[in-house]
């Protein structure tokens, strides 16, 4: 896999997947712009029509350069999708690049890219596709391949924001939210070792949880997120040196809830 990502001053995030097809660029043209041929390994059902794109589902997008067999591109809502091929001996070197404001779903977007051309290359090499289970442990792959630290500090505050793989009612019962009470301290995966924590003063259901600190407090929350999972905001007030120890309490969380 040769995949990366460029973060830009807009606070946009490129993420860029190389392939090499063993199929010459015509054939790989056909199977990225033809619907008929995008219905077998596309992540939605497109229909084009003139330079407009829709996809079955959420925004429309629009054809931003078509320049056969070489460049495709298109928009997907606020997304931009490019396809290039570059003659590569007798087969294709394909780069793609998606380019989205959700830093912190890169590794969704990379894990189901990397899908879908997986199946392209089945459709391609004319041979049935199997969707592959374990999808949890390749995201997890990708968090590690694209390098996205989850935890940013400031003065006083450290924010932690992580993707997922699992929903918001699986991660609560694991972190054992139901035994959560105000008044009462925070079940012990909510907290990291060495922090003192008070009673829990607010908590509701698969999408948050609170309590006091000495100096601050600390704050859980589960929020939509991208592809199948949650995300997870953890914001710990008052102690900006917790960062590593966050860090660690949300990695642990994800591999668990990726096993």
């Amino acid at each position: 896999m040769n995949e990366n990502l460029t973060l830009h001053p807009d606070g946009r995030t490129t993420l860029t997947m190389q392939r090499r097809l063993p199929h010459p660029p015509a054939k790989v043209w056909r199977a990225i712009t033809q619907p008929e041929h995008l219905a077998h390994w596309f992540p939605a059902t497109i229909t084009i029509d003139g330079d407009r794109i829709t996809y079955g589902f959420g925004p429309d997008g629009h054809i931003t350069e078509n320049d056969p067999p070489r460049v495709f591109a298109h928009t997907w809502g606020q997304d931009d999708l490019r396809w290039e091929l570059h003659e590569d001996g007798p087969g294709t070197l394909l780069t793609f690049t998606h380019t989205f404001t959700d830093r912190h779903g890169a590794a969704s977007f990379a894990a189901g890219w990397h899908t879908c051309l997986t199946a392209l290359l089945a459709h391609l090499d004319e041979r049935p596709f199997h969707e592959p289970t374990g999808t949890g442990r390749l995201h997890e792959d990708y968090i590690a391949i694209l390098g996205l630290d989850p935890a940013t500090t400031d003065e006083h505050t450290t924010r932690v924001e992580r993707q997922l793989t699992r929903p918001a009612d699986h991660v609560w019962q694991v972190l054992g939210g139901p035994d959560a009470t105000p008044g009462a301290p925070p079940p012990a995966p909510f907290t990291t070792p060495g922090l003192q924590p008070g009673p829990v003063t607010r908590a509701e259901t698969a999408k948050l949880l609170e309590y006091d600190t000495t100096g601050g407090t600390v704050r859980w929350e589960l929020i939509a997120g991208t592809g199948h999972g949650a995300r997870l905001v953890i914001i710990h007030t008052g102690d900006p040196a917790a960062a590593p120890a966050w860090r660690r309490r949300v990695e642990e969380l994800a591999a668990d809830l990726a096993g």
